[in-house]
């Protein structure tokens, strides 16, 4: 048996780590580089949502906190509304957030996805997500486009 595809990427940003973490953790600064305000008050055992900032309320994403040690480490569940009670459907997303000198190595990992399609997804995505996140904190604004929604290829 094999197993289950995972993704990492590791970025650059001339910030501090406590302002990464703040930027990966309040739900207003996520709304802004995200197009999604990630709720929760990120303690272990709490639920988090992925809440689109359209005015609908809807979570595109939900899960639990698995690990929460600001500033440097954050590990949650990732899973579609509805397969809360599915955890064998639900992967595993890891940050760490590593201070040098006057910069930060911001890490994801991407772990326990479905399949090569779902890999692929989070390889198109979590670029383009923390790209923003990185423009954000070092200009003050985000990408004028959103990066996620660029063609593949």
């Amino acid at each position: 048996m094999t197993d289950p595809p995972g993704f990492r990427y590791v970025t650059y940003v001339a910030s501090t780590p406590a302002k990464v973490w703040e930027a990966l953790t309040d739900a207003g600064l996520t709304a802004v580089y995200w197009g999604h305000r990630n709720v929760s008050d990120w303690r272990p055992g709490s639920r988090w949502e992925h809440v689109r900032t359209d005015g609908s309320g809807v979570a595109d994403v939900t899960g639990r906190v698995v690990e929460s040690e600001p500033p440097a480490r954050l590990v949650f569940t990732w899973a579609a509304p509805g397969e809360e009670g599915h955890e064998d459907r639900h992967s595993r997303v890891a940050f760490e957030i590593r201070p040098y000198e006057d910069i930060v190595r911001l890490t994801v990992t991407h772990e326990d996805l479905g399949d090569e399609d779902e890999r692929s997804a989070v390889a198109s995505g979590w670029p383009a997500v923390l790209s923003n996140l990185k423009s954000l904190l070092e200009t003050g604004r985000p990408l004028p486009q959103e990066p996620w929604r660029m063609p593949p290829g």
